[in-house]
């Protein structure tokens, strides 16, 4: 599996929001709504993680079928095409990408950090989701420019902007969960020009 894939993207973004530690319980909630949203499902066997492309629903009493809102706008909103990986060792392959970037956000800089998600927590409550994107890029080079160190240095650039932009959604969604879907789907788009570099 190529984690660097743009495809690969929003997998790697919400295993990375998932496996960090959440103090925030309405934060944990909407983490658990996006991944659903998504149609990210465990296995039920325990075979790993799966995506259900459809549900089947019940035949009612007036002989329709069950049928979501989403389903009807299926194809009409932009949505990213998220498939789990089949395989364990790709599936453990997306876990240890996330896992590096846990890694790398934990060496950054608290305070900066800490600095830069609330900027941007009031940016994002005070604009339109429109600008996000904007707002979301001038944070990460205003971390960028802070120095964070010798450390990082030796790192591929786009996992460290990666690593600052996944920082900044979960600090920001930590003291505001009710912008994690516009966020998720922002910091998704920002990303992945990155990734493609």
């Amino acid at each position: 599996m190529d984690c660097g894939d743009v495809q690969c993207t929003p997998l790697v973004f919400l295993t990375f929001l998932q496996q960090q530690s959440c103090s925030s319980a309405e934060l944990r909630i909407e983490l658990d709504s996006l991944a659903r949203e998504l149609k990210l499902t465990q296995d039920i066997n325990g075979n790993g993680l799966g995506l259900n492309i459809h549900e089947e629903g019940e035949l009612q009493t007036d002989g329709h079928f069950c049928s979501s809102s989403s389903i009807l706008l299926e194809g009409l909103e932009p949505r990213a095409a998220l498939a789990w990986p089949d395989n364990p060792a790709d599936e453990e392959a997306l876990r240890g990408v996330a896992a590096g970037l846990i890694e790398i956000a934990d060496q950054l800089e608290r305070s900066v950090m800490a600095q830069a998600a609330e900027n941007l927590t009031k940016k994002l409550q005070k604009y339109s989701t429109g600008l996000w994107k904007h707002h979301l890029a001038l944070e990460v080079e205003w971390v960028k420019k802070q120095g964070l160190g010798p450390v990082l240095d030796y790192l591929p650039q786009e996992k460290v902007i990666m690593a600052l932009t996944l920082t900044l959604v979960k600090g920001v969604c930590e003291h505001a969960p009710l912008l994690l879907r516009n966020l998720f789907s922002t910091a998704v788009q920002f990303i992945n020009p990155a990734v493609a570099r």
